[in-house]
Formats: structure tokens, sequence, C-alpha cells
């Protein structure tokens, strides 16, 4: 039996840490800064929460795309010959650019409020009303896409589990026989 135990594990630990880490800034940072005391304090604390977070993040997308890649080689034979396989793996494609994109968008986003030194905020992603007109245009963007980046790497846990479930033996002959049979 082969075994792909380190392309699986960047795969699954870099996606993991991507969704977990998105989620947890913001259901807890973004919120939580505002206690920060001052509006410039909240600005402050959530500047520095998602700049400490940014390079852990990078670090866990590149561990998901190199196992990605990796287990993609690994189950060419599979996304050729079984069934749904194929499907699955243009799916996953499709959510990992969506959610690469929104994040590289929302880092854009954040570098601008980031520039902007210690913005006055409410809380996160709230402006409060002595903030640059640009910051608070990026702020209010962001409140939006916050949860985006999570939606979509969740959703990519998803379709990964289901891609454990094709590769059950049964799933597999399954797949190959229905395949081999229809050609």
């Amino acid at each position: 039996m082969a075994r792909n135990t380190l392309s699986r594990s960047l795969h699954d630990v870099g996606l993991a840490a991507w969704f977990g880490g998105t989620l947890a800034n913001a259901v807890a940072l973004n919120a939580a800064a505002a206690e920060a005391g001052s509006d410039k304090n909240v600005g402050a604390v959530t500047n520095a929460g998602w700049n400490r977070w940014t390079p852990v993040n990078a670090a866990a997308i590149g561990a998901h795309l190199v196992g990605s890649v990796g287990q993609l080689r690994a189950n060419k034979d599979r996304v050729v010959q079984q069934k749904g396989v194929a499907g699955m793996s243009a799916v996953k494609t499709l959510l990992t650019a969506g959610a690469l994109g929104v994040t590289a968008y929302s880092r854009a986003l954040g570098k601008v409020v980031s520039q902007g030194g210690a913005t006055p905020s409410k809380r996160g992603t709230k402006a409060s009303r002595r903030a640059r007109a640009d910051i608070a245009a990026a702020q209010a963007k962001l409140d939006q896409l916050q949860w985006v980046v999570p939606a979509i790497t969740g959703a990519l846990i998803a379709v990964s589990s289901y891609a454990g479930e094709q590769q059950r033996p049964s799933e597999v002959l399954k797949g190959i026989s229905t395949t081999t049979a229809t050609v």
C-alpha cells in the first residue's frame, strides 16, 4: 500500500490552520479588540494581532498547497480512472482558488488599515467616525469578508472529507468498475 503521509499531513494541517486561524480572528480578535480601551488602542491591537497572524497564515497556505499538489500527484491514476474523483478535484481546486483570492484581497485591505497606524476603531472591522475615509472603507470591506475565508476553507474541509470517503477500497472498486464498464 502506498503511503503519502507527508503530503496528506501538509494538506490537512495547512488547511486546518488556514481555516481555524481566520475563524478565530473573526470570532475573537476583531470583537475582543473593542475592549482595548480607547478607539485608538482598538486599532493598534487589531493591527498587531492580524500582523502576527499573517506569516503563520502564509506558511499554513503554503503547506496546504504543497500537500495538495502531493496528494494530486499521488492520486493521479484515481483522478482519471475512478468515477467522481476528477469532479471532486475540480471542486477542491476552485474552492482553493477562491479562498486564495479572498485571502489575498483581505490582506491587501488589511495593509491599508495597518499602514494607517493605530486607526481609531470601535472593533477590529468597525471604524470610528474619526478614521480616515480610505481606512474606514477598507475596514467595511474586511467586515464583510472576515467570514468568507472560513466559509470557503470550511467547505474545502468538507470536500476533503468526501475525498477521503472516495478512497475507501469499496468506493475505489465501485468507481473504477463503473468507469471501465462504460468505456
